[in-house]
């Protein structure tokens, strides 16, 4: 049965989007035509070198040096790109450079919304240039960032980035062995750094914890120290520390921009680090610029002159994210802060006071407006919103349908899941095709995204896992110091050799949208039967006297397990035996007996990683018995303290 139809892009809209634009190129200059976005997709994947020789054409790339051949034959993950080519990420935002409209528009729990014009931008960015050229930073040099979402991180980034130097960043909320867990790998140079930031209006030093750092990464030799909390922050309690205006104070001169080559390391991320050292995934200039182009433009549709904000730390792969939208000549728009205090209208406000066009946010974020009743549309003028963007968890169907009721009913909802391994969405938005409850419109072009059944093969219309048959540019060139790229291999080539294997649960519809059913190896496997956690939670989320909840499925060595459900309750509510029966009796009617919990624990709060991300497998290791500090590294949590009712149960379910 065909799910609710919630919105159909107009005539107008459809017509101005960039992707019928590239449609229009493509029959121009090279003899495509297309009428349906399958079909432009089923070309792109089929004819990779073709499709992404066509997106550096269509972007004016400016290759410094020509390249020899678009894609090699090698396998995944050897794959080659461009070779021969040289160029630099930052040199192509500064072509937007204008007066007409600011570069940056930012506000914090402490500073107001303010703007910061291209021309300041670019001032910044020389200056900070000029500083790291006088110490001596280099090519192929590491510099890691341990700051909040703020202008000054975006300007570290392009400064670093223009020099052909490798950027790295934590945000400050991180536990400082979960700091030096990701930066020590890398060994950098240089370390920019503030004194502490501002939280949920709460305020908290970071000192100590930078003097820690600084102890622990034994080859840094400057610091680049940020009074963001005290403005009177004394450099002295850092170690060879100058302050940002010191960095700042040599702005005259041109900013130049070192052409590297494609595949030059361009960032380092870092997996969630839920168990052992976090993976250092390293991803290169060229790959990642072509990918943010055409997500950017393409799948997101941000146009010239629009302001382009979602919400993100850091630490996150989606900060990175963030800063492409700049690519296309779009105002990037930052906030730093509790996206919940004062109370969760702050971000709606923000929409109204930033006039956002496309607001970027997390599913748990709109279920928790969802299940708190909210109207933002009464409250806020939502007239220059034209899209709104999901990721980090799959998004339930009734938080669709409450966006489309509750915010703006004329919304494009772009639901979309990607990951930090290549800095995009694999799946996502597309402004020619309808949105349906609960679905995510499209694959992206390039993705050759396939569900595949136990038996290895491609089906339709099932549950399967998520898995890349097709090489991406934007996939890790490698792991930092991953010798003979063993860990690399492993966490995506295992299982089917040749072939990237995501770790999703996946189904692709007749209709050619996708549903994500959560972590492959989170899923509950109930005699025979497959179903993800999200399912789970989308029943859950229907009851009103229930917050949040989280399922894990136990094997026992003898061939049983068991299924316990975790539920954190509303204000005001304890579980008792008739919540209980309501919550099996959901699950039941909604999906299958076999899924319903065999217990139901209420507990004070579910665990999740700073990134927003519920610790399923790591909660799910701990109850087998595995040693807490192995299963999940407390530095990378949110709430490190929501493991403790866990590990008091191991034993006795």
């Amino acid at each position: 049965m065909q799910p609710e139809l919630l919105w159909q892009p107009g005539d107008d809209y459809f017509y101005k989007s960039n992707l019928i634009k590239y449609y229009y190129w493509l029959k121009k200059n090279k003899g495509l035509e297309f009428s349906r976005y399958e079909e432009a997709w089923k070309w792109s994947t089929e004819n990779p070198a073709d499709f992404w020789e066509s997106i550096s054409q269509y972007f004016n790339v400016i290759h410094h040096t020509p390249y020899t051949k678009v894609m090699s034959d090698d396998p995944m993950p050897g794959t080659k790109w461009f070779e021969g080519s040289t160029l630099n990420y930052s040199e192509h935002i500064f072509r937007n450079y204008t007066d007409e409209q600011p570069a940056i528009i930012h506000q914090t729990e402490s500073r107001p919304l303010t703007e910061l014009s291209w021309a300041e931008l670019r001032q910044k960015v020389t200056a900070l240039q000029n500083y790291f050229k006088n110490i001596g930073l280099k090519k192929g040099d590491r510099v890691v960032a341990y700051l909040p979402n703020t202008p000054e991180a975006t300007i570290a980034f392009l400064a670093v980035n223009s020099l052909g130097a490798i950027w790295s960043s934590c945000s400050p909320d991180f536990g400082t062995s979960s700091v030096v867990d990701r930066f020590q790998q890398i060994e950098p140079k240089v370390l920019i750094a503030v004194d502490g930031y501002h939280y949920g209006g709460k305020s908290f030093s970071k000192v100590k914890e930078v003097q820690a750092i600084c102890e622990a990464l034994n080859t840094l030799e400057k610091v680049v120290y940020i009074p963001f909390l005290n403005e009177n922050a004394d450099k002295n309690d850092i170690p060879n520390a100058v302050l940002w205006s010191e960095a700042l104070s040599q702005a005259e001169g041109e900013l130049t921009f070192e052409a590297v080559p494609f595949d030059h390391p361009i960032w380092v991320l870092y997996s969630s680090g839920t168990t052992g050292i976090p993976k250092a995934i390293t991803h290169c200039h060229g790959g990642v610029l072509l990918e943010h182009f055409k997500y950017l433009a393409f799948h997101n549709d941000v146009r010239k002159g629009e302001h382009f904000f979602w919400f993100s730390t850091t630490g996150w792969m989606m900060w990175n994210f963030v800063q492409a939208s700049l690519l296309v000549g779009a105002t990037v728009v930052l906030y730093d802060g509790s996206p919940g205090y004062p109370n969760l209208n702050i971000m709606w406000e923000f929409i109204q006071k930033a006039k956002i066009n496309h607001f970027g946010t997390s599913a748990p974020f709109l279920v928790a407006c969802m299940k708190a009743g909210m109207t933002p549309q009464k409250d806020y003028d939502f007239s220059h919103l034209r899209s709104i963007g999901s990721t980090g968890a799959p998004l339930p169907p009734e938080a669709f349908h409450w966006v489309y009721e509750n915010v703006k009913k004329d919304i494009w909802l772009c639901s979309m899941s990607g990951g930090t391994d290549v800095c995009t969405a694999f799946v996502g938005g597309c402004p020619t095709r309808n949105v349906y409850m609960g679905e995510i419109q499209c694959r992206g072009l390039g993705v050759k995204l396939e569900a595949f059944n136990p038996e290895g093969q491609p089906v339709l219309d099932e549950v399967g896992e998520m898995v890349i048959t097709v090489p991406m540019p934007s996939m890790p060139i490698y792991f930092w110091n991953d010798e003979n790229q063993k860990r690399y291999r492993s966490s995506y080539f295992e299982m089917y050799p040749g072939i990237w294997r995501h770790g999703d649960w996946i189904k692709i519809t007749e209709r050619d949208s996708l549903i994500i059913y959560g972590r492959s190896d989170a899923t509950l496997n109930r005699m025979g039967v497959r179903i993800g956690t999200s399912e789970i939670y989308r029943a859950v989320n229907k009851i009103s006297e229930v917050k949040d909840s989280m399922i894990i499925n136990i094997e026992k060595p003898d061939g049983r397990d068991v299924m316990p459900l975790f539920v954190v309750m509303n204000e005001g509510h304890i579980l008792n035996d008739d919540i209980k029966t309501k919550i099996k009796r959901t699950i039941r009617s909604d999906y299958s007996p076999r899924h319903v919990p065999d217990d139901i624990i209420s507990i004070p709060e579910i665990p999740y990683t700073i990134s927003g991300k519920k610790l399923e497998t790591p909660v799910k290791r701990i109850l087998m018995g595995m040693a807490p500090e192995k299963a999940a590294n407390k530095d990378s949590m949110k709430n490190p303290s929501a493991l403790n009712v866990f590990i008091e149960m191991v034993g006795q379910l």
